[in-house]
């Protein structure tokens, strides 16, 4: 017996509809309730354990560097952004249910710990260094793991996962350091110090002024090993399996190192920092800015093949290759067309770096399935909001691209990027060439003459105006 064909009924006539728990709604309901469950059980056990004056003092205190951490993140995100639904997920995942996992399997394990072996000054000692790195770092890795799962699409490569690591170990950070700080200012209340020389100043120097990154750090190390997995082929699952596994053990590792320097002597903590933390940071850094910038030369390198069959014009691989040439076209398009232009060209501008990246991934050979669908899905995208888009794409061109050297026959002044007429072309000629080549006219790619609506005529990348190759044309 064949399966029915996927665009007909079942064989017995009655209709099937995805389960209940298929809807999305359903699915989205069920997260957002476990998250607000998370966070006010998280709020409660916090509160009992500061007191209602130091929670707040703490939450003062633990909300100061989470604006710069996630503007750092959503900065290396900026070539190809994603969702703010998959960041809001990512933040509320590491502050409420990764924190909430934390407290509760190191309570519990402690506990164990200290009444199996009678003495509780090695079980806090064993639950800082073993216990809490394999926890916090498997609780924060979970929204990584969701992420890559449901959300694929969006996850393409290394700062895909850098950033909603980075995003969820700012959100778990963020609830540890209320915890901690709250229990610094209750302990000052005791105590009566106050000023410099108080615990409250002391741990806010060291997680807040210090240390800010620490748990980003760690967590980023899992991101970069799913990362990598993402840029793997779909026939590569082992590895695709061992490489975010490497990157939690790495993650647990260098969490397990940071929290036992203070057993290291008197000055462990500051070697490990200066000797480990500050270059593992610093090389990180590095690593993630040289992604961003590969990946915009991703886009030039691969958006003028559709440029030269007519999606695109001749100069927008260029300026969707520069961070700058972004900027002033959003900027163009808002003081021209208003807000809602300049968003549409934010759009389109993420939509040709995906559409580039898939093509990247396409031609390596790690392309997925639905290659030629995805395709389609982003040029319909781009071409829905050409009218807006170019205009100011053209406008900072001009204004970013470097001179081109103009022939003695070309009038004596300077022409700019991919607008300077050649003089072998004549009077009335246009090169459209730019830094990264000459396409000619979009008429030689399917644009018929005087065409200025609808689709490139051409074929050759499965165009709306012509039949879409079934199969992928990378496989």
């Amino acid at each position: 017996m064949h399966p029915p064909h996927p665009g007909g009924a079942p064989e017995d006539g009655v209709l099937r509809h995805a389960h209940w728990w298929q809807r999305r709604w359903v699915r989205y309901g069920a997260l957002i309730t476990l998250l607000a469950l998370s966070g006010l059980v998280i709020l409660a056990l916090v509160r009992e354990q500061t007191g209602t004056e130091g929670f707040l003092v703490g939450l003062g205190l633990a909300v100061l560097p989470v604006p710069l951490l996630v503007a750092v993140f959503r900065w290396l995100d900026r070539v190809e952004p994603g969702p703010w639904r998959n960041l809001v997920f990512a933040f509320a995942w590491g502050a409420c249910a990764a924190a909430l996992i934390a407290i509760v399997a190191n309570s519990f394990a402690t506990r164990w710990i200290a009444m199996a072996t009678a003495d509780p000054s090695g079980a806090d000692t064993l639950g800082a260094t073993v216990i809490a790195p394999v926890v916090e770092e498997s609780a924060k890795a979970a929204a990584v793991l969701l992420v890559f799962l449901f959300r694929r699409r969006d996850f393409t490569g290394i700062v895909d996962g850098v950033v909603i690591a980075g995003i969820t170990a700012t959100g778990f950070a963020f609830t540890e350091n209320i915890l901690y700080l709250g229990t610094a200012f209750g302990t000052d209340q005791l105590t009566g110090d106050s000023g410099i020389s108080s615990v409250t100043a002391a741990t806010f120097f060291v997680r807040v002024v210090m240390s800010p990154f620490a748990h980003p750090l760690f967590t980023v190390l899992t991101g970069i090993g799913f990362g990598i997995a993402a840029l793997s082929g779909e026939g590569r699952q082992l590895r695709r399996a061992l490489l975010p596994l490497a990157g939690l053990l790495l993650a647990m590792s260098m969490h397990a190192l940071w929290n036992g320097s203070s057993s290291f002597g008197e000055f462990g903590f500051f070697a490990v920092y200066v000797a480990i933390m500050v270059p593992a940071f610093g090389l990180l850094t590095w690593l993630v800015v040289w992604t961003r910038q590969r990946e915009l030369r991703t886009v030039r390198e691969e958006l003028p093949a559709y440029a030269a069959a007519g999606w695109l014009t001749p100069a927008e691989p260029f300026a969707l290759g520069s961070m700058r040439a972004r900027r002033l076209a959003r900027v163009y398009a808002r003081r021209h067309l208003g807000r809602s232009a300049a968003r549409e060209v934010a759009r389109y501008e993420a939509y040709a770096t995906s559409l580039a990246f898939l093509r990247h991934r396409g031609r390596r050979g790690r392309a997925n399935a639905d290659f030629v669908v995805r395709e389609r899905e982003l040029l319909n995208e781009l071409w829905r909001r050409k009218d807006v888009a170019r205009p100011a794409l053209d406008h900072a061109a001009r204004m970013t691209a470097p001179p081109v050297p103009v022939p003695m026959a070309a009038p004596p002044w300077p022409m700019y990027g991919a607008y300077g007429s050649h003089g072998s072309h004549g009077s009335h000629g246009s090169s459209y060439g730019h830094p990264y080549g000459s396409y000619g006219h979009p008429q030689s790619y399917g644009y018929p003459q005087g065409h200025s609506s609808g689709y490139p005529a051409g074929q050759a990348y499965g165009y709306p105006g012509g039949p879409y190759p079934a199969p992928n044309p990378y496989q």
